[in-house]
């Protein structure tokens, strides 16, 4: 690791790298994330994908690793190149900052073969979890995106994503329609062929205040 890394993470000096990238993710995922350091190869004859994006209060890191071998092929270490794209994808809030002092996203970096793809929040129609991963969707199609939902939540503008499932934050500016179906609720979103986006039954008064719509009496 270089200095800046050791800046930003708080680590040993002679901690083991595969301890210290588990040791930033929750027990239920790190068997994933082991298996996405046991991929990692040379990024020259075999382009991985092999990417994280961390994501803490105040910055976003791209880090891309790579596995070093000795002559017989086993790993004896890692390279880890970390660029601080906080710049590029965020901006400050203006006036009274968020009480989580977290930037907003201008741009959701997504991962595409061995490129981030920076991808426009006002054209990302909703985001989708995937386990500790999401989906994020625009007119063009999805971008996977190795942040999580709350994460992606917690920075994108709350004047138009809103959490609306635990699975889905969806951007009330493509609203179309409010479909109830066997005492179900789904969100339609303009710009696309889906058939809608599961509501939460929690998350449907907060839906409905948004949009200006009062719940019909008797439908609650």
């Amino acid at each position: 690791m270089n200095s800046f890394a050791r800046r930003a993470l708080p680590v040993e000096h002679m901690q083991p790298f595969e301890k210290i990238v588990l040791s930033f993710h929750p027990e239920r995922s790190q068997s994933k994330v082991k298996f996405l350091l046991d991929q990692a190869e040379c990024p020259v004859s075999n382009p991985p994908l092999m990417t994280m994006i961390i994501n803490i209060p105040e910055r976003v890191l791209l880090i891309k690793v790579s596995k070093m071998s000795d002559l017989l092929g086993d790993t004896f270490g890692y390279t880890l190149v970390f660029y601080d794209i906080t710049e590029a994808v965020s901006r400050d809030e203006p006036g009274v900052p968020r009480a989580d002092t977290k930037r907003q996203l201008l741009k959701i970096p997504t991962v595409s073969g061995n490129r981030i793809v920076l991808v426009d929040a006002t054209a990302v129609r909703y985001v989708r979890a995937e386990g500790h991963y999401t989906w994020v969707h625009t007119a063009q199609g999805s971008s996977f995106c190795n942040l999580t939902i709350s994460d992606l939540e917690g920075r994108l503008d709350t004047g138009s994503f809103l959490r609306i499932h635990r699975s889905y934050v969806a951007n009330l500016d493509f609203a179309e329609q409010i479909v109830r179906d066997d005492g179900k609720v789904m969100l339609k979103l303009s710009g696309g062929d889906d058939r809608g986006l599961p509501v939460a039954r929690a998350s449907v008064p907060r839906l409905l205040e948004r949009l200006g719509i009062a719940e019909p009496v008797g439908e609650r």
